[in-house]
């Protein structure tokens, strides 16, 4: 059974900095495209960052909010996803999921509909 665990959220001041990681089991990460989402109350859930495959090309994309700020990185030894999130915002609260799409080896995605796995859920909290 594949399951995604997510940790490292928590309440942080704007202008900090907080690591959240996906640890996967049950099936290697290593092709597969694997993303971060968000989902603030009362909002859909929308794309934060994705580690993927463009053929057989390591493809990084984010949400234009998060350019520069926020960094996607896996360890596919470890099958753990990781998201380093630095100059935290007052709207950057949320609780963030990682996904992966197991049908998305050599192609792109950002679409939530296409992440078949998804993990829990960790709250990030942004006080100012």
């Amino acid at each position: 059974q594949v399951q995604l665990v997510e940790s490292g959220g928590g309440v942080v001041q704007a202008g900090g900095s907080l690591r959240l990681s996906c640890a996967a089991s049950g099936r290697t990460i290593t092709w597969s495209a694997m993303g971060w989402f968000r989902q603030a109350p009362g909002k859909e859930r929308e794309f934060v960052a994705t580690s993927s495959w463009r053929g057989a090309t390591h493809y990084i994309d984010y949400v234009d909010s998060v350019k520069g700020r926020f960094t996607i990185s896996r360890d596919n030894a470890k099958r753990t996803l990781y998201l380093q999130m630095d100059s935290l915002r007052p709207e950057d609260p949320a609780v963030y999921y990682c996904g992966a799409c197991w049908d998305c080896t050599g192609r792109v995605s950002m679409r939530p509909d296409d992440f078949s796995s998804w993990g829990q859920g960790t709250q990030v909290t942004v006080s100012s």
